[in-house]
């Protein structure tokens, strides 16, 4: 017999994350706030309405690989070349800070007398495992925020976005050293030339995307909807070969796709349709599955002791970090704080790196807890101090798509009948 809850699961979601997200603009906070505390509500963790399915676990896949295909899109490309530089050493900082700063609150407290550790690999192991898993960041969060107050496209917000994709990088190579010591398995020189062969087939694949969008799309103005389904076909097939073959994030691949397709001359109706499907669908039930997750196991007043002092030193040390490598790239101090802020959320990004350690034995199961509320509080506080950093800006915060004024209303209205005149079907 057929279920059909998940279409119950689906009203429930987008209800609940507009209701919350419109709760939190009340206050003057990104509606994104809302739709995390509403999965995390209603989910396992509070009161257990929904809970993660198969269904939901996919749809949320989708809908982060549209956003941060979405994020490409709105990328100024001139604008990240000039922060290459600069996302680098931002991104290194960012990884090496917040290291060293897991391992010495582990060193501390993982030994015995204080956390038993179950894991079978030595407690120097699992101490640096900790600090990989700090090292981890979840820029997606950090996406929405960005758009939703009109600043994606700034200089604090490329150079994030350029050190997050180098971040997911480095975080690779970091987790792959550290799981090969624990499994003679894994051997670090297949990763390094898998990462390699996924920017030689970027490059390869953005060549011929744009000699095919020259050729086909350029001066074309009839049935502008296939330009929309081929650059959604380019997003997940770039998606599914950075995870499947080269071993990296499928928003990655996204976002790079995103970036290759915002250089043709169809890129803003393009975004306009991708915003549409992602505010419709598919970021809701994203953000919402964050929380959904997340389920909070029984801690001792140690485990507290140390989760407590893991989500400071997890939101200092990428402060700290990324924003002292901003300040080596002479970025002012505001930008510096707010490129060290927007790099704070961990998110799904966290947990599936301490799945990893688990697996080959490098994280204790008692140590779970700890980092799933790390997880819990870096996702959720990561906009909302995002928000301040940028508060002191005299720009107005960018509506989102419901928000629009009635003269854009028109214009996009407009459109919409001349393309009906001109034969385009939308």
């Amino acid at each position: 017999m057929k279920s059909y809850d998940f279409l119950l699961d689906l009203a429930i979601i987008l209800l609940s994350t507009k209701l919350f997200g419109l709760l939190t603009r009340k206050i003057r906070m990104p509606q994104v706030v809302g739709a995390l505390l509403a999965g995390l509500l209603l989910g396992p963790a509070v009161l257990g309405i929904l809970k993660q399915t198969e269904f939901i676990h996919q749809v949320s896949e989708i809908g982060v690989i549209v956003l941060m295909f979405c994020a490409g899109l709105e990328t100024d490309i001139d604008e990240l070349k000039k922060s290459g530089k600069a996302s680098f050493i931002i991104a290194l900082m960012g990884v090496i800070v917040p290291l060293a700063g897991g391992f010495g609150v582990a060193w501390y407290f993982n030994r015995p007398g204080m956390l038993e550790s179950t894991a079978d690999t030595s407690l120097l192991l699992q101490n640096i495992f900790i600090g990989v898993i700090l090292t981890a960041t979840s820029v997606s969060i950090t996406v929405e925020t960005l758009k939703e107050m009109g600043k994606l496209n700034t200089k604090a917000g490329n150079a994030i976005l350029g050190a997050a994709i180098i971040d997911d990088i480095l975080g690779i190579i970091a987790l792959t050293l550290i799981t090969s010591m624990a499994d003679p398995s894994v051997k670090i020189g297949v990763v390094l030339l898998k990462i390699a062969g996924f920017f030689v087939a970027v490059g390869l694949g953005g060549y011929l995307i744009h000699i095919l969008f020259k050729k086909w799309v350029t001066g074309y103005k009839r049935d502008l909807q296939r330009f929309v389904i081929i650059s959604f076909v380019i997003c997940l097939i770039f998606a599914y070969v950075a995870e499947e073959f080269f071993g990296v994030a499928d928003i990655t691949g996204a976002f790079f796709a995103g970036l290759i397709i915002t250089k043709t001359t169809k890129t803003n109706y393009i975004a306009r349709r991708f915003s549409t499907l992602s505010y419709l669908l598919l970021s809701p039930v994203f953000f919402a599955s964050i929380g959904i997750q997340v389920e909070l196991p029984e801690m001792s007043s140690m485990l507290i002791a140390f989760s407590v002092i893991l989500v400071l030193v997890a939101v200092l040390t990428k402060v700290v970090g990324c924003g002292l490598g901003a300040k080596m790239c002479r970025y002012s101090n505001k930008n510096a704080i707010r490129i060290g802020t927007g790099m704070i959320s961990r998110g799904e990004v966290a947990l599936i790196v301490a799945a990893k350690g688990d697996s080959v034995g490098l994280m204790s199961a008692s140590l779970l807890g700890p980092v799933v509320v790390v997880v819990v509080i870096t996702t959720i506080i990561s906009p909302i101090l995002l928000k301040l950093a940028f508060s002191h800006s005299k720009k107005k915060i960018q509506e989102p798509e419901e928000y629009v004024s009635n003269d854009l209303a028109k214009v996009y209205e407009d459109e919409d009948i001349g393309n009906q005149y001109t034969g385009t079907r939308e």
